[in-house]
C-alpha cells in the first residue's frame, strides 16, 4: 500500500496525489474504504466495518470493496497483486 500513504486526504473526500499531480474525490464511502486501507486492513476487515459503520448486507459491502479496489487499480495506485493482497 506504498501509493496510497503518498496520497493527501481530505475530511470530504478531495484525494490528491503529490507523486502524480492526480486528484479525485471519492464518497463517504470510498473514504472510509481508503483510511481503512491505509490502516492496512484486509478485505474481510474493511467489509465487517462497513457493514457496522453503514449498516449494509456483507454481500453488499464486499461488492463495494471490490469495486473500489477495482478504481484504485485502473488509477495506478495498486496493483493487481496489492488487491488480492488486502
Amino acid at each position: 500500500m506504498n501509493k496510497l500513504n503518498r496520497l493527501a486526504i481530505s475530511e470530504e473526500g478531495f484525494i490528491f496525489d503529490p507523486e502524480t499531480g492526480n486528484s479525485f474525490t471519492v464518497n463517504k464511502t470510498g473514504l472510509f474504504i481508503l483510511n481503512l486501507l491505509k490502516e492496512s486492513k484486509d478485505v474481510e476487515d474493511i467489509v465487517e466495518a462497513l457493514t457496522e459503520e453503514f449498516e449494509v448486507d456483507r454481500e453488499e459491502a464486499m461488492r463495494d470493496v471490490t469495486d473500489f479496489l477495482e478504481q484504485l487499480r485502473l488509477m495506478g495506485l495498486i496493483d493487481k497483486m496489492e488487491e488480492h493482497n488486502v
